[in-house]
């Protein structure tokens, strides 16, 4: 895993459009080198017939059920509209 000299953090500042002083690049080099070598550290985790996952806990039916349900009226839906034509919402034109 690299060390933070040997990673370009100018590089990385540039990618990221921001200008860091020298004591910000002392910094965040040290930070960067922590977090690079706490990956080292799970890198060594066997892993050997773990199945990927997306979530921590199995997910079962996290969707409620589709059931029909009456929806807003016109008058309710056009209530806060500033500007309303024939029960529709009047907006600017934007194609020309």
């Amino acid at each position: 895993m690299p060390k933070p000299e040997d990673f370009n953090l100018d590089h990385v500042a540039n990618l990221a459009r921001i200008n860091l002083t020298e004591e910000e690049k002392a910094r965040f080099a040290s930070q960067l080198g922590d977090v690079l070598t706490y990956i080292a550290q799970l890198n060594e985790v066997n892993v050997e017939g773990v199945e990927p996952t997306a979530h921590a806990f199995p997910v079962v039916n996290v969707w409620a059920e589709d059931v029909p349900e009456a929806g807003l009226s016109v008058e309710d839906a056009l209530r806060n509209a500033p500007e309303k034509r024939d029960n529709m919402f009047v907006v600017p034109k934007v194609v020309e």
